[in-house]
């Protein structure tokens, strides 16, 4: 189903002031089609067609011309090989020597390369005056941005595919609330194998590529702009400069030929006119780039068997399969090839034909902020505005997409500089009927002089037609409309574009080859609330043909008598039978605009509103008893937010009570666990403590969907949870975030390992990172892992103060790299648990270094279950002895201290003032004797343990 314009936003240099809106003339610019001469220079002097060599160190045969006969004809072999090598890095051909003959006969024959690096030259000109610019808003030259100044690197991280998607893609991002601190891979370097130890050089000399990109991105998360970034800086060139030729085929467009024949060549001439009188025989010489944009707009008909197998391109076929053998590589095969969709159209994509999946991720929530500063120039309007967005949970995790930054932006702006004090919107259908509103005051402004009465009924009639395209195609799962689309909603498509003038930042026009119309709304979730619209719009006014859509087997007349609740109850039961999801957000919306508030704002399109407290009552009924039945959590998920849509939160205060509960360990089910996750990410309100222990989780995947949730957390106590990789990158994230709450993270007893492990302490160095308190007692942890957590405590204004590390295999390898850190004046570590890290006397001596720094800050230290022996202990003593030390207690139990060891305890702490209150030497053997000494002289001891082993 699915497009939406792809978005990313930036200040002049590195931050966000605009929206870029994918949409413009150099990115959909048609090609020259006309009976008019194509633009270029003049002729490409290709037209000898090559053979393929029988080995690729030989220069080809030469066919379908008259060729130079002798000695003369390999002169020119050779020198069209040399031509080829000069103008591209990817065409190099063995070369056998020249002799003297061949390098006289060498300028005769220049212009071959000449006419191709002209060729290359203008095709990069063409593409550069397509790219650089975007349109902000209004297609109008004043809007017209040079993307190089909006732009910013959005977050493209590697990715696996999940095959077919189960819900939503607005529900995905809010359920997980995407991480972003994964190490992003820049647009220009997707073609490029991920770097590992030793692999740069090799990918040197091999110029190894990745064949097939598959990116995936949900709507309005700036995949459009990305390949529009790509293409510019190789226009520029700034990047990819080993590729000759890039071909971008937007789906929107290839939809407008499917029926016809095509053969790739003239299909590629047909977008790029500039490259008129190419050689079809080129393309197995130059390194060639193939973009497919917006494989969610797709109304092909992909075939991926070999039924239909096309393999030169000159051949002729329907562009469907055209298009599916390239992907499989039978045409074309040493093309690179990008393809970006929306992550519900992936799988329509045999995995084995894809090399790599990316995802792009769009804004964190410092971006997000940055946006809102950025975009508003007055800064307490902008510092408001930010506030109700950290407020509001469920807006704060739409600004993750880009384009709603701007929705938002444009709605709050104009709210409050009508009226300070006015009501914010809280939920996503009262910010989308505020930005309809500004969008109808904008042209209620330009045509003040027309009588208001017909004003009123012309926006009326414009925007009911427009929600019943958007309700008809979205039934159909179409995102992207033709002409015949719009014929079938009652508009008339040569007054069409009076419809995008009117909604200019909701419906969008674009021209695309052969001159026809392509429109879109501006988003997806417009398309949703639209088509909501016209459901209540149909409802109000007994429109029985759309309500049979989901009241199936009642009578027209009993769908023009039915009551709001029974309607919405039927939308809802259709709803919880997607497998996609793919109208839970329709759903949504559909319940917000049953709010009597919210149809008052609108009462100028509804014309008349309904106030039935009865039936909202019931409605909010049916959505508790739906959530009762037996659907996914996913489902379940999204009958919650119709409830806040609604302003009941009644189920969230279920959620609290049951957490309040006295049961000390609740059972959960899965769908309990969603409900959960959804509840604390989105509360406004930090959660004092997630504890896995207090629940009795009904299968392991519920554990995993109440995970998130810790990033809306204090303490999160996740002892024992067999934590992945995938789980330490969240918690890594939720350190990272903007005002991350999480103050304390007990992660004992889980097997971490690499990467996972690494992860976790890089986020531990993030400026955002609030953490006092870390448990990672028994969590296999080596000397490998010490080097990286030092550096995470030396690292600026590190916030750690408790740290356990209890049951690692640190020996004293790992002890010294982490004691090395205790020495930082960063490091602010007040308590450090090391009981039984098999440390020895050399590890003491590393810590007794650490304990003597003037910058020490540790006040309590455990060492428990070391074989320390009397060594470690004298060698430990020369670090208390030390006046910087701070120790207050000490825990030396299990440690085979006998009496030498006490002596020399007792002698350390005596020499000077001592801090120490509390000495634990439980399970030793001072004797007596050591006792006595430590009696006598540790007199300002407040608590002395020396239970005999």
């Amino acid at each position: 189903m699915d497009h939406l314009q792809d978005t990313a936003i930036d200040g002049p240099s590195s931050g966000y002031s605009h929206v870029s809106m994918k949409s413009n003339n150099s990115m959909h610019q048609p090609p020259n089609l006309s009976d008019g001469p194509a633009v270029n220079s003049g002729p490409v002097i290709f037209s000898r067609k090559r053979k393929r060599a029988a080995s690729p160190l030989q220069p080809p045969d030469l066919s379908d011309e008259a060729a130079p006969s002798g000695r003369l004809g390999e002169i020119a072999d050779q020198i069209r090989d040399v031509s080829c090598q000069t103008s591209t890095s990817s065409c190099q051909k063995h070369i056998s020597h020249l002799d003297t003959e061949a390098a006289l006969q060498l300028d005769s024959h220049q212009p071959v390369h000449d006419d191709l690096q002209r060729v290359k030259d203008q095709h990069k000109t063409s593409m550069k005056n397509r790219y650089e610019s975007v349109f902000e808003g209004i297609k109008l030259q004043e809007n017209q941005t040079l993307l190089n100044r909006i732009y910013t690197q959005l977050y493209i991280i590697e990715g696996e595919s999940e095959g077919v998607n189960e819900e939503h893609e607005v529900l995905q991002m809010e359920k997980s609330y995407k991480t972003l601190q994964d190490t992003p891979i820049h647009c220009n370097d997707i073609f490029d194998p991920s770097p590992e130890p030793g692999y740069e050089e090799m990918r040197r000399e091999k110029k190894d590529k990745i064949k097939t990109v598959l990116t995936k991105g949900i709507a309005g998360i700036g995949k459009t702009v990305s390949v529009q970034k790509f293409i510019l800086d190789w226009a520029e060139g700034k990047a990819n400069q080993d590729v000759d030729f890039m071909f971008v085929l937007p789906f929107r467009e290839l939809n407008l030929i499917k029926d016809h024949q095509y053969s790739l060549h003239r299909l590629l001439l047909d977008f790029h006119p500039e490259l008129q009188d190419l050689d079809s025989m080129i393309y197995d010489e130059c390194t060639v780039v193939l973009i497919f944009d917006g494989l969610d707009e797709s109304r092909l008909t992909l075939k991926f068997s070999d039924s239909e197998k096309v393999s030169d391109v000159t051949e002729s076929s329907s562009v469907g399969v055209l298009m599916s053998n390239l992907m499989k590589g039978d045409l074309l095969p040493s093309a690179l090839i990008w393809i970006t969709t929306r992550p519900a159209a992936a799988n329509q994509i045999p995995s084995n034909f894809i090399n790599r999946v990316t995802e792009i991720q769009g804004f964190n929530d410092p971006q997000k902020e940055e946006y809102f500063s950025k975009r508003i120039s007055d800064e307490h309007q902008a510092s408001r505005i930010i506030s109700h967005i950290r407020r509001a949970r469920s807006l704060h995790i739409m600004c993750h997409i880009p384009v709603f930054c701007w929705i938002s932006a444009t709605v709050l702006q104009n709210i409050l500089k009508q009226d300070l004090s006015a009501e914010i919107p809280q939920t996503l259908t009262e910010m989308y009927i505020h930005f309809l509103l500004i969008q109808t005051h904008m042209r209620n402004q330009k045509y003040e002089e027309r009588d208001p009465e017909k004003l009123l009924q012309s926006n009326r009639d414009v925007i009911v037609k427009l929600a019943e395209l958007a309700f008809n195609q979205l039934m159909k799962g179409n995102v992207m409309f033709y002409e015949e689309d719009l014929r079938e909603s009652g508009i008339d498509v040569t007054d069409a574009s009076v419809y995008s003038g009117i909604c200019t930042e909701i419906f969008r026009e674009e021209s695309v080859i052969y001159q026809r119309k392509v429109y879109s709304f501006v988003h997806l979730s417009f398309q949703e609330f639209f088509a909501a619209l016209y459901v209540f719009f149909c409802y109000l006014h007994k429109n029985s043909e759309v309500m049979k859509e989901f009241l199936t087997g009642k009578s027209r007349t009993q769908c023009e008598n039915v009551l709001l609740d029974g309607l919405l109850k039927g939308v809802m039961n259709k709803a919880l039978k997607s497998k996609n999801g793919h109208l839970d957000l329709f759903l949504r919306f559909l319940h917000g605009i049953s709010l009597e508030s919210n149809q008052r704002l609108l009462q100028d399109v509804l014309i008349h509103t309904e106030n039935n407290p009865e039936s909202i009552k019931k409605i909010i009924q049916n959505l508790k008893r739906g959530q009762k039945n037996n659907v996914s959590p996913e489902r379940w998920m999204n009958l919650s937010h119709c409830l806040i849509e609604m302003k009941d939160h009644s189920v969230l205060k279920e959620m609290q009570a049951f957490l309040n509960s006295e049961t000390k360990r609740k059972s959960i089910s899965l769908a309990q666990c969603s409900t959960l996750a959804n509840m604390i990410m989105m509360s406004e309100e930090v959660m004092d403590e997630l504890d896995f222990m207090k629940y009795k989780f009904k299968s392991k995947e519920g554990k995993w969907r109440l995970f998130p949730a810790v990033r809306n957390c204090r303490k999160a106590l996740l002892a024992g949870c067999n934590l992945t990789d995938q789980h330490c990158d969240i918690l890594a994230s939720a350190l990272q975030s903007s005002n991350s709450p999480l103050r304390e993270l007990d992660l004992s007893n889980n097997h971490l390992q690499d990467p996972g492990a690494k992860l976790l302490f890089a986020g531990l160095k993030s400026p955002n990172c609030q953490l006092n308190i870390l448990r990672l007692a028994g969590c296999n942890l080596t000397d490998q892992h010490c080097d990286i957590l030092a550096s995470a405590l030396q690292s600026s204004n590190s916030p750690v103060r408790e740290l356990d590390l209890s049951n690692n295999h640190l020996q004293d390898s790992g002890a010294k790299l982490l004691f090395a850190g205790l020495k930082s004046p960063n490091c602010q570590l007040n308590t450090l648990r090391s009981s039984g890290c098999f440390m020895t006397e050399e590890g003491c001596a590393a810590l007794a270094s650490a304990l003597s720094s003037n910058l020490s800050h540790l006040r309590e230290l455990d060492l428990s279950h070391n074989d320390l022996q009397d060594s470690g202990v004298k060698l430990l003593c020369g670090g208390l002895n030390s006046p910087n030390c701070q120790l207050i207690i000490l825990r030396l139990s299990y440690c085979m201290v006998t009496e030498e060891g006490c002596a020399a305890l007792a002698s350390a702490l005596s020499s000077n003032p001592s801090h120490l209150r509390e000495l634990d030497l439980s399970y030793n053997h001072p004797g007596d004797s050591g006792v006595k000494l430590l009696s006598d002289k540790l007199k300002h001891l407040d608590k002395l343990k020396y239970v005999e082993q």
